[in-house]
């Protein structure tokens, strides 16, 4: 790749070092001279400049086409649509926060949306007003509560912790994110059960012209390789065991008695050298899902396996990025 193509990535915030955390997990180091540089490189992939920027921002560059490729929060994303973007890869693993609505503790009888609405009638109908609700994200607030046919209400400005905003008295009810529900419960709000607007993380942006081009969907194809590997290592574990058995096919045949001893293609039997032990033993080298490691170890103790070993897998390349597929199959799509 010969033409400068920018990468935007999180300079502060909550997801600024998670960011280059996850690279650098993927095999993407950036190289960032010193911290208070606003860009950077990333070795494996030349002619791809890193800036700096935050979130909200990250949006805007890649939207107007100043960055080809970004990492900001699915949140912001949705909150600030645009045309020209297009989300790559909207599930990176990390970053994790929800969008939801929060009343006060006090407000006994409002446990759902349908309870909410009620309420917004009895402002408007009793107290003469609408219901203030502050948030920051107000695309969302007004798609999310017209889906429940609540129209009386008004948004009002929020900056800072707008946790406080119900006590201090400018606004009735919030809608923020929250990671574990901590802070609304000390600033005494709920949150309401299907008052959930947004399931919110780290994910990654293109600007649908940009990706017209050459060179920055091959950076895209290299982005999206490296993450889908890195992410689908993280489900599975190399397992190795050893068996004694008649023949290599003798011992695969026990192993494959179990679905969940195949792994990604079958197991991989080979013999073991110079044990001295009585018989002919062979080690059998599987990928087993995390979830079903244990019940995987169960069964080929049970077949006589032993001395198992269970190693983390960094990377697993499937025969092409799911993730780039879909991307090239939406950028080729006539309208």
């Amino acid at each position: 790749m010969t033409e400068r193509i920018i990468l935007a990535l999180p300079g502060k915030g909550a997801l600024a070092e998670p960011s280059e955390a996850f690279l650098k997990d993927c095999g993407l180091k950036v190289n960032r001279l010193n911290p208070r540089q606003y860009t950077g490189t990333i070795a494996a992939l030349p002619g791809v400049e890193v800036l700096y920027q935050r979130v909200n921002d990250i949006v805007y560059k890649v939207a107007d086409g100043t960055a080809a490729l970004g990492i900001t929060g699915l949140d912001v994303v949705q909150e600030h649509p645009h045309d020209d973007l297009v989300i790559v890869h909207d599930r990176l693993g990390y970053g994790h926060c929800d969008l939801v609505v929060a009343v006060p503790e006090a407000w006994v009888d409002v446990e759902s949306m349908a309870d909410l609405t009620e309420i917004a009638l009895d402002f408007r109908e009793q107290k003469g007003r609408n219901l203030r609700i502050a948030t920051k994200y107000t695309h969302l607030t007004r798609q999310f509560l017209r889906r429940h046919h609540i129209h009386h209400f008004t948004l009002v400005d929020a900056e800072g912790a707008i946790e406080a905003a119900p006590t201090i008295g400018y606004a009735d009810i919030i809608i923020d994110l929250t990671q574990t529900g901590t802070t609304l419960r000390e600033n005494h709000l709920k949150q309401i059960k299907d008052g959930t607007i947004i399931l919110s993380q780290a994910c990654l942006i293109g600007n649908r012209r940009a990706l017209q081009q050459p060179a920055a969907l091959e950076a895209a194809r290299i982005l999206c390789e490296y993450m889908d590997a890195a992410l689908n290592g993280r489900s599975y574990y190399q397992l190795n065991v050893d068996i004694c058995g008649d023949s290599a096919e003798a011992v695969a045949a026990l192993v494959v008695q179990h679905p969940l001893t195949r792994g990604l293609l079958g197991p991989t039997v080979a013999p073991i050298y110079g044990t001295g032990a009585a018989g002919t033993w062979y080690t059998v080298t599987i990928g087993v899902s995390n979830k079903n490691l244990l019940a995987a170890i169960e069964h080929l103790r049970s077949i006589g396996g032993r001395n198992a070993t269970a190693l983390p897998v960094r990377y697993i390349f499937h025969e092409e990025s799911q993730t780039f597929v879909h991307l090239r199959d939406r950028l080729t799509r006539p309208g």
